[in-house]
């Protein structure tokens, strides 16, 4: 396996995965594992995960492992990904101790069941809120903490511990002064720093494998038809869009006769960082923007779409606009052009999701420069249940994979 492109073309593509060998010891993943388990001594974190190889990052519910994406496993599997899929979770050291990070809050909150607690319910929602892959945030909500990419706490009141204690447990992070002007956030890492002070023994301790690298009986191949681009229907109908940008560019080049370059290669060699900062800021998944961008791509390549070679700079703002905007139509309105409008803030405001509707902020002046969220706001169709009691065995199933 001397390449990516060799591996592809090698039998072992075809092969099952489980065939493959992987495993963390002797890998880049085993330094960076010893390295956050020093972290959680620091920290005096009493619970001891298990790691293990998996399809994806996650946590299996009730459990105290944390999976971590085969592919990370060999360099040439992680470049296979890259090209397969345009966005990897774990591109480095960094930002492997970044998921590595999350994936503790899950652990943590299924250790202690801190999930049953009345005051994590208060502060962050009932855990058998509904668990929606499609989730439609709020960019730059006051409310939550930031760490991966997409505004992630927003997906599911486990998602938001979990990122809140991420944040918390990220070395040398002074959360104190990042989230000082934002209140709600910063009650809930100060109620996460208090609960990590006073935990004891675990209460769960269960290490039962989810996906485990070894049981994986399909092919690379058949895995990565899962992450095959969406379908371009809802992003036709931008061939005006396209003229108009590379059109200006044209006429405020003063039509001279520069040397011009293909628009479809420019938008091509950008296709990953659009992918990974779409969906930071966003929230749009990359696989969803890789299929926008190619096929824009596609498009001027038909409109036989050019641009000046000293414009390159502000053919790659124009784009990137572009595909920004169309991000934000599709996470807030579900589509790239979106008919109905959108339904008044007080409407939106009788949706919003439970956790906000019970939380208490010390300084709830401080956030009211936030805007309401809009209709599109995914939320729950019931108010958190403080009940305490367990998720049903449906509501486990959901949660079983706690991360993308």
């Amino acid at each position: 396996m001397s390449s990516s492109q060799g591996f592809r073309e090698s039998n072992l593509f075809g092969a099952p995965i489980r065939n493959l060998g992987l495993t963390i010891g002797g890998t880049r993943l085993e330094p960076v594992i010893d390295e956050f388990r020093a972290e959680l001594a620091q920290r005096g974190i009493k619970v001891v995960p298990r790691f293990h190889l998996s399809t994806e990052w996650g946590v299996p519910f009730g459990t105290v492992v944390i999976g971590i994406p085969f592919y990370l496993a060999h360099p040439d599997l992680t470049a296979l990904h890259g090209e397969q899929v345009g966005h990897i979770e774990g591109f480095n050291r960094s930002d492997i101790l970044r998921y590595l990070r999350h994936e503790m809050g899950h652990v943590m909150n299924y250790a202690y069941r801190l999930f049953d607690r009345e005051a994590w319910v208060k502060l962050f929602g009932s855990i058998t809120q509904p668990y929606r892959e499609e989730y439609r945030p709020q960019p730059f909500s006051r409310r939550f903490v930031r760490h991966l990419p997409g505004w992630y706490a927003q997906k599911h009141p486990d998602e938001d511990w979990s990122e809140t204690f991420a944040v918390w447990m990220t070395p040398g992070r002074d959360w104190r002064a990042d989230y000082a002007q934002l209140p709600t956030a910063l009650s809930k890492l100060e109620y996460c720093a208090r609960t990590m002070a006073e935990l004891g023994e675990p209460l769960v301790t269960a290490t039962e494998l989810d996906e485990d690298v070894s049981g994986i009986h399909y092919s690379l191949e058949q895995y990565y038809q899962d992450y095959a681009a969406d379908s371009e229907a809802g992003a036709a109908g931008l061939d005006g869009d396209l003229r108009a940008i590379f059109d200006d560019l044209q006429e405020n080049d003063g039509g001279s006769a520069h040397e011009t370059r293909p628009a479809a290669e420019l938008i091509r060699r950008h296709e990953r960082q659009l992918m990974a900062n779409v969906f930071r800021w966003t929230g749009h998944f990359p696989e969803k923007t890789r299929s926008l961008v190619r096929h824009l791509a596609k498009r001027a390549e038909a409109l036989k779409q050019v641009y000046p070679r000293e414009a390159e700079d502000e053919a790659v703002v124009a784009v990137t606009t572009l595909v920004s905007s169309l991000a934000m139509n599709f996470v807030h309105r579900g589509a790239y052009f979106p008919e109905a409008p959108p339904q008044p803030a007080t409407e939106a405001l009788t949706t919003e999701a439970a956790p906000q509707a019970v939380d208490a902020p010390p300084s709830p002046a401080a956030d009211a420069t936030e805007p309401p969220p809009t209709a599109a706001v995914e939320a729950p169709t019931a108010e958190p249940d403080e009940s305490s009691e367990p998720p049903e065995a449906g509501e486990r199933e959901e949660l079983k994979r706690a991360s993308r």
